[in-house]
């Protein structure tokens, strides 16, 4: 008999003491400190994530003045005198300049395709196949003179006598300004349009209005 109580005395001595441990890991748990860290992305009270600036504008009057054109179509080239007068052999020059807006980002521009504009009536099919157009660009701080001598101008790739429905294979970089508040250098280029020795009588009293898109990616800075 006294075998059997000492044994139920372990067995309950043994509960108690995993009850003790259960216990104190219990109050372990509650005692416990907990804390916390914060941070967000900003300093001084403004925000700091956002986005980028990125805009071009155009001059068709060698750097004169400024203009953000981007519906079709667009500002109005100023072709050589006697452009509506050309006859077979005959080339007209006709500038624009680009450049990024103050507080843009640079950009990689390439010379669509030139297209019809729509708004004149009475252009010509027969000589908008026949003329041949080359285009030219510099980077040169002022536009170099667009006329005959093309001094100082290099030719777009892919718009090198072609048809107006050609698209240039190759990008200028349009730079950002050196800081906010100035804009960036710009980059010329000056339209050459020749009709074509040979060409047909039938072309005479004819005329065409193209129109060119430049397509400006921006370059992250």
């Amino acid at each position: 008999m006294a075998t059997q109580q000492s044994r139920k005395t372990r067995k309950v001595a043994a509960i108690a003491a995993g009850a003790l441990v259960v216990g104190l890991g219990a109050a372990y748990t509650l005692a416990s400190w907990n804390d916390s860290e914060w941070v967000w992305g900003g300093a001084d009270g403004a925000p700091g994530v956002g986005t980028s600036e990125f805009e071009v504008e155009q001059s068709v009057d060698n750097g004169t003045t400024w203009t953000n054109d981007v519906a079709s179509p667009g500002g109005s080239l100023s072709f050589t005198p006697n452009a509506l007068l050309l006859s077979p052999g005959d080339t007209t020059y006709a500038p624009v300049s680009l450049r990024t807006q103050a507080g843009s980002v640079a950009a990689d521009t390439t010379l669509q395709a030139a297209v019809k504009n729509t708004a004149v009536a009475g252009t010509s099919d027969d000589l908008w196949n026949a003329v041949r157009v080359t285009a030219y660009t510099s980077s040169a701080a002022s536009a170099p003179a667009c006329t005959g001598s093309l001094t100082g101008w290099t030719a777009v790739q892919g718009v090198e006598n072609v048809a107006l429905g050609t698209s240039a294979t190759q990008a200028q970089r349009l730079a950002a300004g050196a800081d906010e508040t100035t804009e960036g250098a710009p980059q010329h280029y000056c339209f050459a349009i020749t009709l074509p020795e040979g060409a047909s009588d039938a072309l005479q009293g004819a005329s065409i209005a193209p129109v060119w898109r430049f397509e400006s990616e921006s370059v992250a800075p």
